[in-house]
């Protein structure tokens, strides 16, 4: 669990940076453009580990510096405030893989409900393309404060909401589901 937070820090780093150094600062310029020397910073630290580089590393550093620049020379700040929503399309287009989730769950889980597990797969896409589209909206109306608790409090609120009813329901599922048949296989008195 440690490595995928890891994971999540390092892909959303420029936009961590950015939310601080704005905060901080209250200028988008400046958060702008050390969100920036952020993400060539990280890039040039991976490429000094010789750490591999994956395809969310190549399109965060790319969109960092294209949305960034845009933002920089039109004094917009909305270019850069759409980023997450292209991870968060980009993710939500890796959920409609069907069973992707499998391989993250225990053997009890894949064994009981794979069924279960694939319309939760498919639900975690369609929340991602929602909370995608909502980054735009908020990034489109134009105040950062407003996008920034979008971004931090309801887009991260929605997931954990979701983590949390989705493990009730497996674990439900599963229980029943077992009991039954322990039921089913007590002969009759």
């Amino acid at each position: 669990m440690a490595a995928v937070f890891r994971q999540l820090f390092v892909d959303f780093f420029s936009t961590i940076v950015f939310l601080v150094v704005y905060a901080a600062t209250g200028d988008i310029l400046i958060a702008t453009g050390v969100a920036i020397a952020g993400a060539v910073g990280q890039f040039i630290r991976a490429r000094i580990k010789q750490q591999k580089l994956d395809i969310m590393t190549w399109a965060s550093l790319g969109l960092v510096i294209v949305l960034g620049s845009a933002t920089l020379l039109t004094k917009d700040p909305r270019f850069v405030l759409i980023k997450p929503s292209i991870a968060h399309f980009a993710i939500g287009a890796i959920m409609l893989r069907k069973g992707w989730m499998l391989r993250y769950l225990p053997p009890i889980v894949q064994e009981n409900i794979p069924h279960l597990v694939t319309i939760a797969g498919y639900a975690w896409a369609v929340l991602m393309f929602v909370l995608g589209i909502g980054v735009i909206v908020f990034a489109m109306i134009g105040d950062v404060k407003l996008w920034a608790f979008y971004v931090t409090v309801i887009a991260i609120g929605a997931k954990v909401l979701a983590f949390a009813i989705q493990y009730v329901v497996f674990r439900v599922t599963i229980t029943r589901k077992l009991r039954a048949a322990a039921a089913a296989a007590q002969p009759a008195n």
